[in-house]
Protein backbone atom coordinates (compact mmCIF):
# COMPACT_ATOMS: atom_id res chain seq x y z
CA UNK A 1 0.00 0.00 0.00
CA UNK A 2 1.45 3.48 -0.93
CA UNK A 3 0.17 6.76 -0.59
CA UNK A 4 0.33 10.25 -2.19
CA UNK A 5 0.45 12.12 1.81
CA UNK A 6 3.16 13.43 3.06
CA UNK A 7 3.83 10.92 6.67
CA UNK A 8 2.66 12.46 9.71
CA UNK A 9 4.87 12.49 12.61
CA UNK A 10 2.21 12.75 15.47
CA UNK A 11 1.28 9.70 17.23
CA UNK A 12 -2.60 8.60 17.37
CA UNK A 13 -4.39 7.98 20.45
CA UNK A 14 -6.18 5.23 21.63
CA UNK A 15 -8.53 5.05 24.06
CA UNK A 16 -11.25 1.77 25.24
CA UNK A 17 -15.18 3.51 25.13
CA UNK A 18 -17.34 0.63 26.44
CA UNK A 19 -16.65 -2.49 24.70
CA UNK A 20 -14.58 -0.94 21.42
CA UNK A 21 -11.90 0.89 20.86
CA UNK A 22 -11.22 3.88 19.36
CA UNK A 23 -8.23 4.91 17.50
CA UNK A 24 -7.91 8.91 16.74
CA UNK A 25 -5.15 9.79 14.60
CA UNK A 26 -3.53 13.12 12.67
CA UNK A 27 -5.32 14.43 9.81
CA UNK A 28 -8.78 13.22 10.82
CA UNK A 29 -8.33 9.57 11.07
CA UNK A 30 -10.96 8.43 13.33
CA UNK A 31 -11.43 4.27 13.36
CA UNK A 32 -13.78 2.32 15.89
CA UNK A 33 -12.85 -1.13 16.52
CA UNK A 34 -13.64 -4.55 18.30
CA UNK A 35 -11.19 -5.55 21.21
CA UNK A 36 -10.09 -8.15 18.73
CA UNK A 37 -9.73 -5.97 15.51
CA UNK A 38 -8.29 -3.32 17.74
CA UNK A 39 -5.54 -5.94 19.15
CA UNK A 40 -4.45 -7.40 16.11
CA UNK A 41 -4.31 -3.58 14.11
CA UNK A 42 -1.46 -3.38 16.88
CA UNK A 43 -0.16 -6.16 16.24
CA UNK A 44 0.33 -4.75 12.16
CA UNK A 45 1.33 -1.28 13.11
CA UNK A 46 4.15 -2.74 15.41
CA UNK A 47 5.81 -4.86 12.36
CA UNK A 48 5.18 -1.88 9.90
CA UNK A 49 7.01 0.52 11.89
CA UNK A 50 9.75 -2.01 12.95
CA UNK A 51 10.35 -2.86 8.81
CA UNK A 52 9.71 0.81 8.00
CA UNK A 53 12.51 1.78 11.00
CA UNK A 54 14.79 -0.35 9.26
CA UNK A 55 14.42 0.66 5.83
CA UNK A 56 16.84 2.99 3.83
CA UNK A 57 14.80 6.94 3.73
CA UNK A 58 11.82 7.38 0.99
CA UNK A 59 13.68 9.28 -1.83
CA UNK A 60 10.03 9.60 -4.15
CA UNK A 61 10.59 13.08 -5.53
CA UNK A 62 13.41 13.88 -5.20
CA UNK A 63 14.74 12.74 -8.69
CA UNK A 64 16.54 10.13 -6.92
CA UNK A 65 15.06 7.23 -7.57
CA UNK A 66 11.66 8.32 -9.74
Amino acid sequence: MSTTSQPQDRPGSADAEGDHVVLDGPAGVAVTMTPQAAAETARRLDAAARRAAKAPPHTAGTGEDD
